[in-house]
């Protein structure tokens, strides 16, 4: 019985070695496995680490931008979008990095397809450079449009520093002209008062010491009465007999004046306070008005120069005397001429 066992077992098939060498086997490729991991978990750290030091510096530069766009108030709008679409592709950057590291720890627990996750790894990182090297582009061409900025910041400092000394220089001129234009103008002045006191002088001459014709400053003063009824602005005989020796007096001064001085005979109609609603006049103004545009055209018709003649109504606004009594009424009823400037 014993040799009868014997003999089986020296028969029968030995499964030992064969185990053992398929053990042997699925150890050492479990080790290279291993070693692979290793090897693609020591290149990932570099790569990452290298992304992680190109976004700083990325970062940085980013910075600096913005500390001199900050500078540039022209072409500020195209600017700001510049610098989002770089934020933009930064934070893509920053997402595809968190990517990368999710796919790096997820190698952890996924040894059985390493080389797979490698490859794609380093598809991600040839993606991520070429991110890299447009943000750089993008960003040189913002240190070009920088410093054409600059430049045209430059050229309108240049101009307005011209145009300062421009309106420097024409101010200069102005208050020179304008010196110059006080002086002949307190000249005209001057040569317009002597020509007005002799026209005074003469005027006077010529009408004699009448109580109802007196001077008032500057202003030569008739009663309306003089030439007018109560109410019209129709002239008097009497008072054409004094406009006549008026218009002669104005026709010498206008040919002793020189041309170039604007000289002008205002005729100024005054009524007193006292209201008027007729059938010709519905106011004081309108009567006179009326009383010194008569005088001025039939002055214009003794041949005095149209254009040295003025017309004015000052109305009850007025007057001499504000005392409410015949005398004063009397008063401010007036005809006035002054010799002015136009």
């Amino acid at each position: 019985m014993a040799l009868a066992r014997a003999r089986r077992s020296e028969t029968g098939l030995n499964y030992w070695p064969g185990f053992v060498d398929a053990l042997s086997t699925l150890v050492l490729s479990i080790v290279f496995l291993l070693t692979v991991f290793l090897v693609v978990q020591f290149f990932l750290s570099q790569e990452v680490t290298g992304k992680d030091k190109a976004l700083e510096q990325l970062n940085a530069k980013i910075a600096q931008l913005n500390d001199l766009l900050s500078l540039e108030k022209l072409g500020k709008l195209n600017l700001e979008d510049t610098l989002s679409q770089l934020r933009a592709g930064l934070a893509s950057a920053e997402g595809e990095r968190d990517r990368i590291k999710g796919l790096y720890e997820g190698l952890a627990g996924a040894g059985s397809d390493a080389q797979g996750r490698a490859n794609e790894l380093n598809k991600a990182l040839e993606s991520e450079k070429g991110v890299t090297a447009r943000a750089l582009a993008q960003i040189e061409v913002l240190n070009q449009q920088i410093s054409a900025l600059r430049r045209q910041l430059a050229a309108l400092e240049e101009a307005l520093e011209a145009s300062e000394k421009r309106d420097k220089e024409s101010q200069g001129r102005i208050a020179d002209l304008g010196q110059r234009l006080n002086v002949a103008l307190a000249q005209r002045v001057q040569e317009l008062s002597k020509y007005r006191s002799e026209f005074f002088g003469r005027l006077r001459a010529i009408l004699g010491n009448r109580p109802d014709v007196r001077i008032v400053g500057d202003r030569f003063v008739f009663q309306s009465e003089v030439f007018f009824d109560t109410g019209q602005a129709l002239l008097l005989p009497e008072g054409r007999a004094e406009l006549d020796k008026l218009a002669t007096a104005l026709i010498d001064l206008d040919k002793q004046i020189p041309s170039e001085i604007a000289w002008v005979l205002r005729v100024d109609g005054h009524t007193d306070v006292r209201p008027i609603n007729s059938p010709l006049f519905k106011s004081n103004w309108e009567l006179s008005a009326a009383r010194a545009i008569s005088v001025v055209q039939y002055l214009t018709s003794l041949g005095v120069p149209a254009q040295r003649l003025v017309a004015a109504g000052f109305a009850e606004f007025q007057p001499l005397d504000t005392a409410p009594t015949e005398e004063a009424y009397k008063r401010n009823r007036r005809i006035e001429l002054k010799l002015t400037e136009r």
